[in-house]
């Protein structure tokens, strides 16, 4: 059975994402509101976008609570730039933290402004020659315990792994390159088929 994905889809590179997790074998469906966590929910997929404007629309929806409970209770993540912001347990220079389910401390817009943003390509994990596309990225500037990191541009860490979480300054949706999306699809294991629910 394929795994079911659900796309956090109230701002940002939410068709993107489904599209790449699509393509790398899972079902995909999109998360708006509260009654669209009643579904057989293996995974869940933080894109990238506006981290602010997200954090405010998940309260604003009532997804907040449920989502952190389903976080909390082992749900696997995979998060990429505002996605990153969102689970990280400090933000540099202040601001809201939101889900604060990842060790790490990120710093925003670390890499440039919109105009600022490049591609580069390097290693992920197990995977080489991997393409990183980094708009207006966060920096990750320190990382806790139990944090695996798994790419790495300039010397600092862009990807990491920390438990059911794995969370990206870059955005491996943007391109073809579909190895990143699917170790961690592989990583659900016997989870995947089964109801995820907060406590799990």
């Amino acid at each position: 059975m394929k795994p079911s994905v659900g796309i956090l889809a109230l701002q940002g590179a939410f068709a993107e994402q489904a599209a790449a997790f699509r393509e790398a074998g899972a079902e995909t469906f999109e998360i708006r509101s509260p009654p669209d966590l009643s579904r057989r929910l293996d995974a869940l997929v933080l894109p990238g976008g506006e981290s602010t404007v997200q954090g405010r629309l998940l309260e604003k929806t009532g997804l907040f609570g449920p989502l952190a409970d389903r976080i909390r209770g082992g749900l696997p993540v995979f998060a990429t730039c505002a996605g990153l912001i969102l689970l990280a347990e400090r933000i540099e220079g202040g601001g809201p933290e939101w889900f604060a389910a990842l060790p790490v401390t990120v710093r925003r817009n670390a890499y440039g402004r919109q105009l600022g943003s490049f591609s580069t390509i390097g290693k992920a994990g197990e995977d080489e020659d991997v393409p990183m596309t980094f708009i207006r990225a966060p920096a990750i500037t320190a990382t806790g315990p139990g944090v695996e990191i798994l790419s790495s541009f300039g010397g600092a860490p862009t990807g990491v792994r920390c438990g059911r979480i794995a969370a990206f300054a870059w955005h491996p949706e943007l391109s073809a390159d579909r190895r990143v999306v699917k170790r961690f699809l592989s990583s659900l294991g016997e989870r995947a088929g089964h109801d995820v629910t907060a406590g799990a």
